[in-house]
């Protein structure tokens, strides 16, 4: 499988980093780490790429833009990265209504088979706060279950995000990953595009 030319990236505020002040629309985080691997690795293939991340985003909300922000694009690959906050509202606003596991769910595939056509790329949610037994990582365990399982019944590419950070964590270097448990520092977008390029360049190979 040959990476596509077109290529949209869409999720929350960890995929949106930066792109509003970008003049290319890039942003400053994980999206811009692979943009540039791609352009300067492949400068031939002159690739096209997009940040839909749109910060505070849940599923239910990507939903709503879905058709604007990916399908109108036409796009060859769209690599997803949602799941955040879906388990974090349920943290900090507990009152507002919930996107349970089975609503995040029908609500991914009916997305995901709007773009059969295309290459898929699915990347786990990372983590809420870097405490491997934080709430907020015990919630979203269903959350990275669900995207393994659509990975596999979709046969798009799987990019271990999670348990990237997991087995980070369980290293205990001290150096952060995040600004404020959620958020990425350099280093965390670093880890993000580091998994992305391998897990997509092993089904590319």
């Amino acid at each position: 499988m040959e990476l596509g030319k077109r290529i949209v990236f869409i999720g929350d505020s960890i995929t949106e980093w930066g792109r509003y002040e970008d003049s290319e629309g890039i942003g400053t985080g994980y999206v811009r780490l692979l943009h540039d691997y791609l352009r300067v690795s492949a400068p031939e293939k002159n690739f096209e790429i997009f940040n839909k991340g749109v910060g505070g985003d849940r599923i239910i909300d990507m939903k709503q833009r879905w058709q604007q922000d990916v399908t109108d694009l036409t796009p060859d690959v769209v690599s997803i990265s949602i799941g955040i906050n879906d388990v974090w509202r349920q943290l900090d606003h507990p009152g507002m209504e919930q996107v349970s596991p089975e609503v995040f769910d029908a609500t991914y595939r009916q997305l995901l088979d709007q773009v059969k056509s295309c290459q898929l790329i699915l990347m786990e949610p990372t983590v809420i706060e870097e405490n491997l037994q934080s709430e907020g990582n015990q919630l979203l365990k269903k959350y990275v279950e669900i995207v393994n399982q659509l990975a596999n019944e979709y046969q798009a590419v799987l990019v271990p995000t999670h348990r990237a950070f997991v087995q980070y964590l369980a290293k205990n270097s001290r150096y952060e990953l995040t600004t404020d448990g959620v958020h990425m520092n350099s280093a965390g977008n670093m880890l993000m595009a580091k998994t992305w390029i391998e897990a997509v360049e092993k089904r590319t190979e």
